[in-house]
C-alpha cells in the first residue's frame, strides 16, 4: 500500500494505549488497518514474552511509516503508447513504551482462535453436507418444467 494511505491509518493510533489503538483499528474500514493491526499484535507479544512487559502498561509512542520499495508497471494505451503504473509499499516503524500510571482498559477484545476438528468429528460432518447434497438433487418432474421455472423455484413449495 502506498504510504500516505497507511500513514493516515497510523496516525489515527499513535499516542494511544495498546488496548486502545487495537480497538480502534479493528473498527477502521480502511484496508490498511489490518496490517497496522496484525503489526501491533506482533509488537505486543513481542514485548510481553521477550521483555516481560504487561501488555496493560505499553502505549504507542510512535508510528513511523516510510515509502518501501516500488514495482514499476506498464499499462497499454492508444496509439502504442503506455502509461506508467507505481506499485508503492510500505515500512512502518512501530515503537511501545511502557507507562506505569497507565489508565484501566476500557475494551476486552477477545480473539477467537481456530481450532482444528478431531477427524471423527470431521467425517461426520463430511457425511452431513453429502447427505443434504443427495436430497436436493433435481427430479424428473422438475426437469420437465421450463427453463425459467427450474431456475426460479421456491424452496418452501415443490410443485
Amino acid at each position: 500500500m502506498a504510504p500516505r494511505k497507511v500513514r493516515s491509518v497510523a496516525m489515527l493510533v499513535k499516542g494511544l494505549s495498546v488496548n486502545e489503538a487495537e480497538a480502534q483499528l479493528l473498527m477502521e474500514r480502511r484496508r490498511a488497518a489490518q496490517p497496522i493491526l496484525k503489526l501491533l499484535r506482533s509488537a505486543v507479544a513481542n514485548a510481553k514474552n521477550n521483555q516481560r512487559i504487561a501488555p496493560d502498561k505499553l502505549y504507542i509512542e510512535a508510528v513511523r511509516v516510510d515509502g518501501g520499495p516500488m514495482l514499476k508497471r506498464f499499462l497499454p494505451r492508444a496509439r502504442g503508447m503506455a502509461t506508467p503504473i507505481q506499485k508503492k509499499m510500505s515500512h512502518v516503524t512501530l515503537v511501545l513504551r511502557e507507562k506505569q500510571d497507565l489508565s484501566q482498559p476500557r475494551f476486552k477484545i477477545v480473539v477467537e482462535k481456530k481450532s482444528k476438528l478431531p477427524r471423527e468429528e470431521k467425517r461426520r460432518t463430511l457425511k452431513k453436507e453429502k447427505a443434504v447434497k443427495a436430497e436436493t438433487k433435481v427430479t424428473p418432474e422438475s426437469k420437465r418444467q421450463g427453463f425459467l421455472r427450474r431456475i426460479f423455484t421456491r424452496k418452501t413449495a415443490t410443485g
